[in-house]
């Protein structure tokens, strides 16, 4: 896949976002289960505990941090300013993470942050990162930014597994040159059917692993969790040793 269409496809997931807001942040507020089986290796973290959340969203990881980990600094990206104050607003109504940094970044067009942090998440973002060239440099960057001892934890969202979201999926049209899992999705909580789409990308096992490898880490786990089946995302734990 091109740039241009990596471009255009990213331009469209910004369009997503920024309609489906709203929705996205009222049907976004729990925790994922997986957080949890997560927490011991977060305590086991050293304190002040540097916290980059890479696609944060409306910031709930932010606040599971909250109410579970002391000496957190939590720092979060995400391309989209109504989420971003959807975080921060939850984070002052729970008087939570007093030193929290939000900032607005496009993970296609902008530089990560030159910092080092004991642990850097990826959850529910992979799937939006168009081409596996730009998936596999994400990653990689992402790692560089694990301090010694620090984890990088990113899960892959695996809807192509489940009826309920194969059933959404529209094949993405020819033009973009897509790459085999590329698809378009209908969003249908608040808009009609087909009338809001998001492009995803299916992370299937082998990718998975491949991205694992070329992190340069050592593995710790991998696991899935979350949703009703507590299945739909699978998680990579990795450690700067």
């Amino acid at each position: 896949m091109d740039d241009a269409a990596c471009r255009a496809l990213n331009a469209l997931n910004r369009t997503f976002y920024a309609q489906a807001a709203e929705n996205f942040d009222e049907s976004r507020g729990r925790a994922w289960n997986g957080w949890r089986r997560l927490l011991p290796y977060l305590e086991g973290l050293p304190a002040p505990r540097r916290i980059l959340d890479v696609g944060c969203g409306n910031g709930r990881f932010g606040r599971f941090l909250a109410r579970n980990l002391a000496e957190v600094r939590y720092h979060g990206l995400d391309n989209s300013a109504a989420l971003l104050e959807a975080a921060r607003a939850a984070f002052a109504k729970m008087g939570a993470l007093p030193e929290a940094r939000l900032d607005q970044h496009d993970l296609l067009e902008d530089a990560l942050p030159n910092a080092q942090y004991e642990l850097v998440a990826l959850f529910g973002v992979l799937h939006h990162v168009p081409s596996a060239a730009r998936r596999t440099a994400l990653i990689r960057a992402l790692a560089e930014r694990v301090a010694q001892g620090g984890l990088l934890i990113f899960t892959s969202w695996c809807f192509y597994d489940h009826a309920r979201f194969r059933e959404r999926l529209i094949p993405l049209p020819s033009d973009y040159g897509g790459e085999r899992g590329d698809w378009l999705m209908d969003w249908r909580r608040g808009h009609a059917a087909n009338s809001l789409l998001r492009y995803c990308h299916h992370v299937d096992t082998d990718e998975q692993r491949a991205l694992e490898s070329t992190s340069g880490l050592t593995l710790l786990e991998t696991f899935y969790a979350d949703g009703h089946t507590d299945n739909i995302n699978r998680y990579s734990l990795l450690r700067r040793t």
